[in-house]
């Protein structure tokens, strides 16, 4: 019921807003802020229930009960019995997860149905979702006070994008996933658009087009998975996968769907290359909008992503480097885009992008540690077998290799002992990574949350976001300096607060990578790699500390450079009124809350039932360590980069080359003049029947000189005859100079045929007798 209530009702009511709003625009306001609290309920009572469940089904045992799974696996050799006792455990499992969910499917509707179920990480991303529309819609009565055009439309389009995306984050299999995605695609692209203004719509159709492509692209990838794997279903991928794959070329089709998949959840996340909208469509965006966007519609790709990750190839070690790279790619690059804009907006939206790299990082290093756990779990019974045929031998056998049955079983105790030693590596491993992203992916939520209000503000005041333009402004602003502090000291990963517990889990998950890399051996260049990209990851969160110190001082701490302009912001020190206060602050604290090891470790453990991340130590001296190096090199990067590289006589420039623009420099070209020109190109070949044309004139050519041939043979032979046997006497002493009858018989005989020698008529016969000729010769040598 609860699902039926966050998924369908949003969608169902959002005409009555529209409505609404013609009628009286103040109770359509406060409807949609009652709306918003009341889906917010339904949602906390969600989250309590589905804990309730899971903790009758086993929740806080879960590692025991993993543990005692693990004990039932078969040591040596695979008969019946073992494999009986194995799919046992593994169905009592099952059914044990099964029971600590609370599911609604709806058959029938595209042809497979819609399916929906919660537990631990659904329930909690439900509850963000809800935090999310709640806040923004309480803080949008005032921001929209002094703009009225539009909102009927603007409303009904949000609360309409708030039941798809319930619907994506309650899906339970990748096509009602697909279904609500595409929904709220279209329906958000209208938030872009809202203030229709060039770059808005210039934006807006950016936004659109890389969704629709993504959506392409992302049904592709559906379809290639369902084909090989015959289901979508979240709980059914991992066991068809791994079933699918033992044909190679099976195998090679569900990689290259994940692949489409990761793309077109990856359009909606903002990962690289698929990125351009996301710098673009935030400035221009109604601010509670663009919170909405950045802190939630991004995490409807990284949910695509996570899902498919974790449950079809958490196992494939490829897909695993693939996704880590990826999210170094757009870490870094989104942190450099933020660090030299000097827009306020545009700064946090390029710094979205840079924290989805941190989590996709996280979800890659997951993939590819377990991965290398699955790999070394199906090199034991390998192993073992070998064991026990080689012992099955005659000891003269063994003894004639050289190798006594006791060294050779002894060398196995010491390989299992070793694998053994670094099974619990691979569980923490894991554990960080999986953990760290999901957890991340929360703090980011409610942190642009907070940033992109506390900008609202900014804009709501000032109708400007250039950094010189707005220096100085919020240096009275006590409430939202502080909210916004909390919010830049908490996406900094500052410990004490929520983005340093998240940004730790995946340093530590990189680092166990490492020493597994090392441990097994014959990993040189992934191990290098992974060397890499921690250092990819320490100078990327010192990024984020620059660019939001840089944020910080300009509008909280430094003065505007005309003293009169400073003389009015400091006049005035209200900024907000007490609903926005409220929405602001009260999403502020869970920076405070949520930077307490305690309850961070409790929430991954139920998001992601692994409970050995409760052991996790957050302010030992080696994580301090991690996240000191960050915030030196920001601090660094503050004094020497921007201080002194990004400013000119006082002022904030950016020395980004405008040129260096990956949508104006490959995307838009690509689709509206390189891809049209080729198509267009091959469409001309047969539409203006280029090639026909081409055979035409040959075929004509040809004949025409297979019949001039044969005419002029013809008059060759007349001449010869003339010549020769038919060569004219003259009569001698023939007086008269009359012509003979011969003579005029012959000259009007040439006379009347000429015109028919000369005709095309005469050729075409010709031609045709020619070609007879020919064809009868071969058939007379080739039949007799």
């Amino acid at each position: 019921m609860m699902i039926a209530v966050l998924v369908f009702s949003p969608i169902i009511i959002s005409p009555l807003f529209y409505i609404l709003g013609k009628k009286n625009e103040k109770l359509r306001d406060n409807a949609v802020i009652v709306f918003t609290f009341f889906i917010l309920a339904v949602a906390v009572w969600q989250l309590i229930s589905a804990y309730a469940i899971l903790a009758g089904a086993g929740f806080g045992e879960s590692a025991a009960n993993a543990s005692a799974i693990k004990a039932m696996l078969p040591k040596f050799g695979t008969d019946a019995a073992n494999a009986a006792a194995h799919s046992s455990a593994m169905q009592e499992a099952n059914a044990s997860l099964a029971a600590g969910r609370s599911c609604l499917d709806i058959p029938g509707i595209f042809a497979y149905g819609l399916h929906f179920t919660v537990d631990g990480f659904r329930a909690v991303y439900s509850l963000v979702t809800a935090i999310m529309w709640a806040g923004t819609t309480l803080f949008a009565k005032e921001y929209f006070a002094h703009e009225r055009e539009g909102l009927d439309r603007y409303w009904l389009f949000v609360i309409m994008t708030l039941g798809a995306t319930e619907g994506v984050m309650l899906s339970a299999d990748l096509m009602t996933s697909f279904i609500f995605f595409e929904i709220l695609s279209l329906t958000s692209f209208t938030w872009v658009i809202h203030e229709e203004t060039a770059g808005a719509i210039r934006a807006a159709y950016t936004y659109l087009f890389i969704a629709v492509i993504g959506g392409l692209v992302l049904f592709m990838g559906l379809v290639l998975v369902k084909d090989t794997c015959g289901t979508l279903a979240f709980d059914e991928l991992s066991d068809a996968v791994r079933t699918a794959s033992a044909n190679p070329a099976a195998a090679k089709r569900i990689f290259a769907g994940a692949i489409c998949i990761l793309l077109g959840f990856g359009c909606k996340a903002g990962m690289f290359p698929v990125h351009v909208w996301l710098p673009k469509a935030h400035p221009v965006a109604p601010s509670p909008a663009s919170a909405l966007l950045s802190g939630i519609l991004t995490k409807v790709g990284v949910y695509g992503i996570i899902m498919t990750a974790t449950q079809a190839l958490f196992g494939n070690r490829q897909y695993g480097l693939l996704i880590f790279g990826l999210g170094l790619v757009t870490m870094f690059l989104g942190a450099l885009l933020a660090l030299f804009s000097v827009n306020l907006k545009r700064t946090l939206a390029c710094s979205s992008m840079s924290q989805i790299g941190f989590i996709l990082a996280g979800i890659g290093m997951a993939v590819f540690t377990n991965a290398l756990a699955e790999g070394a779990d199906l090199a034991q019974p390998l192993v073992r077998s070998n064991i026990v045929e080689m012992t099955a031998h005659t000891l003269l056998d063994t003894q004639s290799m050289g190798v006594t049955a006791e060294v050779l079983t002894g060398t196995h105790a010491a390989w299992m002992s070793a694998n053994d030693a670094l099974e619990p590596l691979y569980e923490e491993g894991v554990a960080f990574a999986l953990s760290g992203a999901m957890l991340h992916m929360v703090n980011h939520s409610l942190l642009k949350l907070v940033l992109f209000m506390a900008a609202g503000v900014v804009v709501m005041n000032l109708h400007k976001l250039t950094l010189d333009d707005i220096r100085g402004w919020g240096r009275n602003k006590t409430a939202l300096k502080v909210a916004f502090a909390l919010g830049a000291l908490g996406i900094s990963g500052v410990p004490l607060f929520n983005g340093y517990i998240s940004k730790t889990m995946l340093h530590e998950g990189i680092v166990v990578g490492i020493e597994l890399t090392e441990e097994l051996g014959g990993m040189g260049i992934i191990n290098a790699a992974l060397r890499i990209g921690e250092w990819v990851f320490l100078v990327s969160g010192g990024f984020t500390f620059a660019y939001m110190l840089k944020l910080f001082i300009c509008l909280f701490l430094e003065k505007n450079q005309d003293a009169d302009i400073q003389a009015g912001y400091d006049a005035n020190a209200s900024c907000m009124n007490l609903a926005s206060a409220i929405a602001i602050l009260g999403s502020s604290l869970f920076m405070v809350v949520l930077g307490q090891p305690a309850v961070m470790t409790r929430l991954a453990a139920f998001m992601n039932r692994r409970e050995e991340i409760l052991e996790f130590s957050a302010f030992v001296p080696e994580n301090l360590k991690g996240g000191a190096i960050s915030l030196g090199i920001g601090a660094i990067l503050y004094v020497c980069v921007v201080r002194r590289l990004l400013m000119r006589d006082g002022s904030y420039v950016n020395l980004w080359p405008e040129w260096l623009d990956l949508e104006d420099l490959v995307y838009r070209p690509l689709l509206t003049k390189w891809l049209p020109d080729m198509g267009g190109s091959v469409a001309r070949v047969f539409g203006e029947n280029i090639i026909l044309k081409q055979v035409c004139r040959f075929a004509v050519f040809m004949g025409t000189l297979v019949g001039r041939l044969l005419c002029d043979s013809t008059d060759a032979l007349v001449m010869l005859l003339r010549r020769t046997l038919l060569r004219e006497v003259p009569v001698r002493g023939r007086k008269s100079m009359d012509p003979g009858r011969l003579e005029v018989l012959l000259r009007d005989t040439e006379e009347a045929v000429t015109p028919l020698f000369s005709g095309f008529t005469f050729a075409l016969g010709m031609t045709c007798v020619g070609v007879m000729l020919i064809l009868g010769v071969l058939a007379y040598l080739l039949l007799f």
